[in-house]
């Protein structure tokens, strides 16, 4: 049924993965799929907030999250398992949807928090993802 699974990691958030894996690897195992594991690196918003940090911070972020990402996975899952890390950048629901699509991902995995009264108003990302998604999507509650 799957054959391409999306995991979304917050890498300074552990409830963002802490139910949300055990339940990609399981999926991954029964079906034989592939796991693609991310993580989004926020962008500043608007360009002035960009100026207070020095040059190159954002290529620094990257490639630390990259690393990080890499040793999330060594740590976390197990080496049978075919695994593809993803660290994007941007805002984090439009990087999920766009890394879903990009991957062919046939179900996404995200955890999210009890909403509050300011995401019923907004939209927390997992909403957002769910609405918009082209694919199935998993949320596990944290």
């Amino acid at each position: 049924m799957y054959q391409t699974i999306l995991l979304t990691v917050d890498l300074n958030e552990e409830s963002s993965w802490k139910k949300a894996l055990p339940t990609a690897l399981e999926l991954c195992r029964l079906q034989g799929a592939k796991l693609h594991v991310m993580t989004v690196i926020p962008d500043f918003g608007m360009s002035i907030v960009g100026s207070f940090f020095p040059d190159g911070y954002e290529n620094r972020a990257l490639a630390d999250a990259g690393k990080a990402l890499k040793e999330f996975i060594a740590t976390h899952i197990p080496g049978d398992l075919d695994v593809v890390s993803d660290v994007c950048h941007g805002t984090v629901y439009e990087e999920i949807l766009d890394a879903a699509q990009r991957v062919g991902a046939d179900l996404i995995v995200m955890a999210a928090h009890r909403p509050g009264q300011a995401d019923y108003l907004l939209g927390p990302n997992a909403a957002r993802v769910v609405r918009h998604a082209d694919c199935s999507v998993l949320v596990i509650r944290g």
